[in-house]
């Protein structure tokens, strides 16, 4: 995968940049002048000026890089107003901690955080970026939708397995566990909050998803941008999934005629997977969440790929009993499969923990 970088990397991060690029070469990968013929993009900018760099294609994977003298009480607070006004997938603050190097903070949307030490070696320390980066640099993003209007009328309206969705998505949120995708009151002032909110186009998003099988080879699942603890209007805020299309890298989805469909949720290429492996899984749900005692995946690959998909698929195939698996998502939260959405909630209720934790 090619690479480049944006912004200020001469001269206030030239030091970063000029480490990160060797590690770069070190693992293969290619260089490019222009950044918007890059597929990983990084964004070099001061604190005060986190401008974004604006993707041309959406399979782009943008890492924000900046410094602090200091984070102050909790990361999140005080650094995550950069990472969504750079519209970012991870954000990396490099903060002075008495180390050789400054300390990096990696931060992520979910709200994960976790460090590299600047007391290693030089070389060790860029390795340790890299690794922390890898999962970006080499996934592929399955968010591409072709959408049939070939969904037969009797189920415009939703059926069974949709209402159990619904149902789903409201013990959800009564659980709290639906949380926000970006916590903008607590460290946003209100004229950014409006700014984030036209780009992002947000609404009363929550992250989570979740999905139930209909037949043997096609699956509802929850939409992509839509509140989950409201999930009723079929093609809107549930969809059908049919397939997977390897060539055109798309999920296939079957939607009423006279609607404007949503995308569906990032994470149907998971659970598609999922499905066709194990007919004996009827309802897949995932959460930012985290259970004691669960097999985790290696690394904290993206939402929505092909090779998050890939990760959890393994592990669910060899748990002792697939159909009733929970895997932990690294940093992010966790896939629970079941006999049923309301079999899922009754196995795991009073088990599922916050915040997910770090490493």
């Amino acid at each position: 995968m090619n690479y480049s970088f944006y912004g200020n990397h001469i001269d206030r991060f030239g030091w970063f940049a000029d480490g990160l690029k060797a590690a770069f070469e070190r693992n293969g990968h290619l260089w490019v002048d222009e950044p918007e013929e890059a597929a990983l993009v990084v964004n070099f900018f001061e604190p005060d000026r986190p401008r974004p760099f604006r993707r041309k294609a959406q399979a782009v994977f943008l890492i924000s890089v900046t410094d602090s003298a200091e984070l102050l009480d909790h990361a999140i607070y005080s650094a995550y107003p950069s990472l969504v006004r750079s519209l970012a997938n991870l954000l990396i603050t490099l903060v002075d901690e008495g180390g050789r190097e400054p300390t990096a903070h990696f931060l992520t949307p979910e709200q994960g955080h976790y460090t590299v030490s600047g007391d290693l070696p030089i070389e060790e320390y860029f390795d340790r970026v890299y690794g922390r980066i890898h999962p970006l640099a080499t996934s592929q993003l399955v968010i591409n939708n072709v959408y049939r209007t070939d969904l037969p009328e009797e189920l415009w309206d939703g059926d069974e397995v949709t209402r159990s969705i619904h149902e789903a998505g409201r013990r959800l949120d009564s659980l709290d566990l639906l949380p926000t995708p970006f916590p903008m009151h607590e460290v946003l002032p209100e004229r950014d909050i409006k700014h984030i909110r036209r780009l992002y186009g947000l609404g009363g998003l929550s992250y989570g998803n979740i999905s139930a099988r209909k037949d043997e080879t096609t699956f509802w699942m929850s939409a992509s941008g839509v509140d989950k603890s409201n999930l009723q209007e079929v093609g809107r805020d549930i969809l059908l999934v049919q397939d997977y299309d390897p060539e055109e890298n798309a999920m296939i989805l079957s939607v009423p005629p006279e609607i404007e469909p949503r995308r569906v949720s990032v994470d149907a290429i998971e659970h598609w997977m999922i499905y066709r492996e194990h007919p004996e899984v009827g309802a897949i749900i995932h959460v930012h969440a985290w259970m004691d005692g669960i097999p985790a995946t290696e690394f904290n690959y993206p939402c929505g790929t092909y090779e998050l998909g890939v990760a959890v698929a393994d592990i669910i195939r060899d748990a002792p009993d697939p159909g009733k698996a929970v895997v932990g998502l690294k940093n992010h939260g966790v896939t629970i499969t079941g006999e049923s959405l309301e079999e899922i909630f009754e196995r795991t209720g009073g088990k599922l923990i916050q915040p997910v934790p770090m490493s």
